[in-house]
C-alpha cells in the first residue's frame, strides 16, 4: 500500500509553497520602499488555494494537447501572473511610490507567522506518518 502525500498533507504543502513566494514579494516591497514610481505588489492567497484544493480534489480538468491553456497555470500553490497584484496605496507618496513600510513590515510578519504555523502543521504530520511506519 503506497502512501499519497497529497491527501495525506491536504492543501497544507501548498500553502506554505505560496507563503514563500508571498514573502519574496513583501520583502522585494519592502526594499523598494524609497524607489520613486514603485508600486508595491502582493498575491491573491486565497485565489492561490482555491485552485490548490481544486487540483487536489482531482476534479480538475486534463490538457490532452501540449497547445491547451491551463486555468491559472503553474503547479497548484504557486503564483502566477493574475495572482500577483498590485496594492491599492492609503495614500500615495509625492514621487509615485505606493510602498508603506510599515503596513509591508505588518504583512511580512504575519505571513511569517503563518508560514510557521503551517510548518508546524507539516512537520506534526510527517512526525505522525513516522510513528505509523514505525509502529510506534
Amino acid at each position: 500500500m503506497a502512501i499519497n502525500f497529497d491527501s495525506a498533507l491536504g492543501i497544507h504543502q501548498y500553502a506554505l509553497q505560496a507563503r514563500v513566494q508571498r514573502a519574496e514579494i513583501l520583502a522585494n516591497n519592502l526594499a523598494n520602499a524609497d524607489t520613486p514610481g514603485f508600486k508595491a505588489r502582493d498575491i491573491d492567497f486565497q485565489a492561490i488555494m482555491k485552485r490548490a484544493q481544486s487540483n487536489a480534489s482531482g476534479f480538475d480538468m486534463n490538457t490532452t494537447n501540449s497547445g491547451h491553456m491551463t486555468e491559472g497555470g503553474g503547479a497548484p500553490g504557486s503564483s502566477t501572473d493574475d495572482d500577483l497584484l498590485y496594492r491599492t496605496p492609503h495614500q500615495p507618496s509625492v514621487d509615485g511610490n505606493t510602498v508603506d513600510a510599515q503596513q509591508e513590515q505588518s504583512r511580512f510578519m504575519r505571513n511569517a507567522m503563518d508560514y510557521q504555523a503551517s510548518f508546524q502543521f507539516l512537520s506534526s504530520k510527517f512526525s505522525g506518518i513516522s510513528k505509523a511506519l514505525t509502529g510506534q
